[in-house]
């Protein structure tokens, strides 16, 4: 499926005016906050984003976002798949004020002008999905973290080498040889 790239900026209130939608797609090295959070340059990153007016004629944006990227294991740090999700509804906003007679289900969005930066919403989106930790299966990483250390020594060598701790136990009471 071939889509077209997402624009970077657009007009939120004639978008929201017009009930507008906009979808595209976005590559990781586009977004410089989000790209040093992952483990290599390359993914997808889809967007959907609708712009309406709610019941009380506030600017509304419905933001989207999936992406598939790969991300670093916290465990035996090797890059590994993530699959991001975000799904969330904005009311656009222009002053602290404004923020603060929001409801509840409404995040903001404070834009400083009439255009708002759609990589940036979209890469605020993907930095609030990435999970705190990514980890590989356990059995997977113990595989991969087995390849970065020695083989064991073998039991016999072991053995051979007198136990440093010997002399202790002879010097403990009621310990007599």
């Amino acid at each position: 499926m071939l889509t077209e790239p997402l624009p970077s900026m657009l007009d939120v209130r004639k978008a929201a005016a017009r009930g507008v939608s906009v979808s595209g797609t976005l590559r990781p090295l586009e977004l410089m906050r989000f790209q040093p959070l992952l483990a290599a340059d390359e993914g997808t990153i889809e967007a959907q984003l609708s712009f309406s007016r709610d019941e009380e004629n506030r600017y509304v944006i419905h933001v989207a976002v999936e992406a598939d990227v790969s991300v670093t294991c916290q465990r035996c740090l090797e890059p590994m798949p993530a699959h991001l999700t975000s799904d969330n509804t904005l009311a656009v906003v222009w002053t602290d004020e404004q923020v603060a007679h929001l409801p509840r289900h409404l995040d903001p969005l404070i834009v400083a002008q009439e255009a708002c930066n759609l990589w940036e919403l979209v890469e605020d989106e993907l930095i609030l999905a990435m999970p705190p930790f990514s980890y590989h299966d356990t059995q997977e990483c113990k595989e991969r973290i087995a390849g970065f250390s020695d083989a064991a020594p073998e039991g016999s060598a072991a053995e051979d080498k007198p136990n440093p701790f010997n002399v202790l136990a002879q010097l403990k009471p009621g310990n007599k040889r």
